[in-house]
């Protein structure tokens, strides 16, 4: 006799969610005991010896007591790191069961409270690993989203207080594709860059954002006679929609926006069903210019997006001047 495959695949998915369960348990138990040690030390510097000097001997005598038979997390900086855990989170009960200490390390350096209180929540919601995080921050995705939104909503929607009713609520320009590996000064064909994005799939469908899943690579559109493809086609559960998406690997024409709004309004006809939305078409390039985009588009539009594509993680700084820009433009055309 041969055992059943799926009693072998049903014992294989109760020990993966133990050890998985084990795993979070452990994490969490260490989060909790760098909490506590934060917790000392922070109650014993605020006992009447809040000198920095005291500061500085009482984080060094800990180190040097335990550093020995412990390692490396007792050294004086994972101390103070310790110590600024338990002031940024001085409640224990806020602690989330599913963050590893690497989750609260990069949390830990954020100093702008709506900031990180929207990596938390969306780490929380999207079960996101340390490393996601880490790139999400690294990506300036809060900073992102800033261009097209106000704080209150994007905290509003990270929180699922509110569900997203517009595209650009969830759609980031610039998205980040640093995952990819193309080099910026490479020659590459919209095919290159189509075969990188379905490669790294779950790192693009993270850069794009909330309820995206993938539906079609090069999906066959027929009309009266003619054939055309589309480039990649998601559907998100949040707008409920078609998000069809195009590839420039230049700068957009008002071509490209015509043909866009003809794949969007033959989904919108043929693919969508009475209960979904509009189709979303997203037109992701190298390069755009807004001025051209806004006015080839009509002016009630809320289906077509261009989203430029950056093949490297943005800074802050890059970022600010990118805002200032639109500002400045959206004020001239106002």
């Amino acid at each position: 006799m041969q055992l059943d495959n799926n009693i072998i695949h049903k014992i294989q998915a109760i020990i993966q969610n133990a050890q998985e369960r084990a795993i979070r348990s452990v994490d969490y138990e260490r989060v909790l005991m760098y909490w506590n040690i934060g917790k000392v030390i922070f109650e014993e510097e605020q006992a009447g010896k809040e000198r920095a000097e005291y500061g500085q001997f009482l984080i060094k005598s800990i180190s040097e007591t335990f550093h020995p038979q412990f390692g490396s997390g007792f050294s004086v900086r994972q101390l103070e790191r310790y110590r600024q855990f338990y002031r940024q989170f001085p409640n224990a009960s806020t602690l989330r069961t599913q963050f590893s200490w690497s989750h609260y390390k990069s949390l830990l350096s954020i100093e702008n409270p709506d900031k990180k209180e929207f990596y938390i929540a969306e780490a929380s919601k999207n079960n996101w690993s340390a490393r996601q995080l880490e790139r999400q921050i690294n990506s300036q995705l809060f900073e992102r989203l800033l261009l097209s939104n106000e704080v209150d909503k994007i905290l509003a929607i990270a929180k699922e207080e509110i569900n997203p009713t517009h595209p650009k609520e969830i759609i980031k320009d610039p998205m980040v594709l640093e995952f990819l590996g193309l080099k910026r000064e490479s020659a590459y064909y919209e095919k290159d860059l189509e075969t990188a994005l379905i490669t790294y799939l779950q790192d693009f469908i993270l850069e794009l954002g909330n309820g995206f899943s993938f539906v079609a690579r090069q999906k066959r559109i027929h009309i009266d006679g003619d054939d055309f493809f589309v480039d990649l086609v998601f559907y998100n559960r949040l707008l409920q929609c078609f998000v069809i998406i195009e590839l420039k690997t230049d700068k957009i024409t008002h071509q490209d926006l015509g043909q866009m709004q003809m794949y969007v309004n033959y989904y919108d006809r043929f693919e969508k069903q009475d209960f979904e939305n509009p189709t979303i078409g997203i037109l992701l390039c190298a390069d755009k210019n807004d001025a051209m985009v806004k006015i080839s588009l009509p002016e009630n539009n809320n289906t077509i997006v261009a989203s430029k594509y950056q093949l490297y993680l943005p800074t802050e700084e890059v970022l600010k001047k990118e805002i200032q820009r639109i500002y400045n433009q959206n004020s001239k055309m106002e």
